[in-house]
């Protein structure tokens, strides 16, 4: 599909899987467990159908409520959620994956879209496997429709060989924006057909006056960080932006209607700090 052909209801297929991911999500890092349920009901409000959540945002309840009074069917919104470390004991990081499949859709036969270990780091090669094979089992048993990684690179994803069952994970959620590119990174997960989440789209918002995005901005008409969410459709990537206003998560679902040059993509480019990867 043409990146300028997009529209909010536009998904890819997600390898190992008959789900369909939007290609537009809604991220629900730090917001406050009272405010989240509101929060995802906004921007299921809004048109999202793809709802970003993870054991450590301590919300996953919260948007399992939503999707129970949204009004939607259950098969029409995307939710994925992460575990970041493994339980000692055998088989209690099965339970505690499952534990939040319950928690997001309670039903005898509930699901989750998209699973993901959330970090490679600060773990030790056996607890990435034990992760990987507690997914692996749930994604068997139907409870997972898709399973992913987040903050993996090249060799934390060449690692994965040695254990995985399924390979390539379908997903890698990392840090994306123009300062931020993850080149390498980048380029291992398209050569390999993962699909790139980007979370963090609109780089905690600390970049939104910068010069050259704020001329883009005023040229096609739209804010700052409606054009970094398009700069990441546009790259092939999946943004997750995070907001509690309702303004603003309306603005930022409406980014289908434009498109960014091809010379101003490369300015957007031209930003990249090179830096390490930043973890969340």
């Amino acid at each position: 599909m043409a990146r300028t052909e997009l529209t909010l209801t536009s998904s890819v297929p997600l390898r190992g899987s008959e789900a369909r991911m939007p290609v537009l999500g809604f991220g629900v890092y730090q917001i406050d467990r009272p405010d989240c349920a509101a929060a995802c009901l906004r921007a299921l409000s809004a048109g999202y159908r793809h709802i970003d959540t993870a054991q450590i945002y301590q919300n996953e309840e919260e948007v399992g409520a939503a999707l129970r009074c949204c009004g939607l069917p259950r098969e029409a919104i995307f939710v994925t959620t992460k575990i970041r470390y493994p339980r000692l004991g055998k088989g209690k990081t099965y339970l505690r994956a499952l534990q939040s499949v319950r928690k997001i859709d309670p039903r005898d036969d509930g699901y989750v879209d998209l699973f993901l270990v959330h970090s490679p780091h600060a773990l030790k090669p056996k607890d990435r496997k034990e992760l990987w094979l507690a997914l692996e089992k749930l994604h068997a048993e139907g409870r997972i429709r898709a399973i992913g990684v987040s903050n993996y690179q090249p060799e934390h994803l060449e690692e994965m060989k040695g254990y995985a069952t399924v390979w390539p994970p379908a997903v890698n959620q990392i840090l994306l924006h123009p300062w931020t590119q993850q080149r390498e990174t980048v380029d291992y997960c398209n050569e390999h057909g993962i699909i790139l989440q980007a979370f963090s789209p609109l780089a905690r918002g600390m970049k939104l006056r910068e010069p050259a995005l704020v001329g883009i901005a005023e040229k096609v008409g739209k804010s700052p960080a409606q054009v970094l969410i398009r700069y990441c459709l546009q790259k092939g990537w999946v943004p997750l932006p995070k907001s509690e206003k309702e303004e603003h998560i309306e603005q930022n679902a409406d980014v289908f209607c434009f498109s960014i040059s091809q010379d101003d993509m490369a300015t957007l480019d031209g930003l990249d700090r090179r830096q390490g990867p930043k973890f969340e």
